[in-house]
């Protein structure tokens, strides 16, 4: 697929992104599920095509490493694919062609999530997210806050500090379903 072809909006993949932990795994596999499409989560990809945890390949190849894989997988995924669901982890997003080929080939949504909200998952997540260990709550809280500013950059966005998985998906997909009546209305 070229640069230059035009992706209809109802074969756009669909890219969740949010900072760990905020339920962009769960929200997406509802999502895909309502949509009859295919859901991937970048991490489970990544661990899937390198047969190690994502711990593991952060540990043994460094985190600049595992960004380029990262970035690699993601861009391949939003060029070359379409129909999908894809959960982007906290920090892939960050990268400037990460952002730009989300924004230029998918439709984005942001899962975003209070820092008060946030911070009670801790301890559920903590364990199995490599860029958290040995930093304090301060620490924790400083790296949520500076990733806002790259996650402001969506088609769209759902706060779900006060609402359920279930609930953010079928808002989600309503929204999706009017996205795609008003931007390409069918043809029947």
């Amino acid at each position: 697929m070229t640069e230059h072809t035009e992706i209809p909006i109802r074969e756009r993949n669909i890219v969740f992104i949010g900072f760990m932990g905020a339920g962009k795994t769960t929200i997406g596999k509802l999502v895909a599920k309502k949509l009859y499409r295919d859901f991937i989560d970048i991490d489970q990809e990544l661990e899937k095509r390198h047969n190690r945890p994502v711990p593991q390949i952060f540990q043994e190849l460094g985190e600049p490493v595992f960004r380029q894989m990262e970035r690699d997988l993601i861009v391949s995924l939003c060029t070359n694919t379409r129909l999908k669901i894809i959960s982007l982890g906290g920090g892939a997003y960050l990268n400037e062609d990460v952002r730009k080929v989300c924004l230029s080939h998918c439709i984005v949504y942001f899962i975003d999530l209070s820092w008060e909200s946030w911070k009670e998952r801790i301890p559920l997540i903590i364990d199995s997210r490599p860029i958290l260990q040995n930093k304090t709550l301060d620490q924790i809280e400083e790296l949520f806050l500076s990733r806002k500013s790259a996650y402001a950059i969506h088609h769209s966005k759902i706060s779900t500090n006060q609402i359920d998985a279930e609930t953010a998906a079928e808002q989600i997909v309503e929204s999706i379903k009017l996205a795609w009546d008003l931007y390409q209305p069918n043809r029947d």
